[in-house]
């Protein structure tokens, strides 16, 4: 499965499609807490489609570390989807599926972070960025 995965200011998606505003970025200045999204595009191939697939996406220090909430809870979005074939789609085509999480309020002391977007349990994308003062 081809994964592309895009920091941003803001993502939604709607009708089968992203609509991203500022994405792109890979440095954020941290005065207050973070407002983020990522925008997601899954390529799901032929053989995978009609199959239950588990995501999430998990906010890590650059060292490994979850990065988690003053409650000690983990920032992350987790979720399952199902892709389906429409009719008529020719046998092997891949089937691309968008997907956007937002994030807002985040508290990031300076630093190096990552999100990783598993899928299945497996690690399929990430996208690295530092927090700067």
């Amino acid at each position: 499965m081809n994964v592309t995965l895009l920091l941003c200011d803001a993502a939604q998606e709607a009708g089968g499609k992203l609509f991203v505003l500022g994405g792109g970025w890979s440095l954020v200045k941290v005065a207050g807490p973070v407002n983020m999204a990522l925008a997601v595009l899954l390529e799901v191939p032929w053989d995978q489609a009609n199959d239950t697939l588990l995501i999430e996406a998990k906010l890590m220090t650059d060292d490994g570390d979850p990065v988690e909430l003053e409650t000690g809870h983990p920032i992350m979005a987790a979720g399952q989807m199902e892709v389906g074939r429409p009719p008529g789609l020719k046998r092997g085509m891949s089937l691309n599926a968008p997907l956007a999480f937002t994030f807002n309020g985040v508290p990031l002391p300076p630093g190096g972070y990552r999100w990783e977007l598993h899928i299945n349990g497996e690690m399929l994308a990430s996208a690295a960025f530092r927090a700067l003062v």
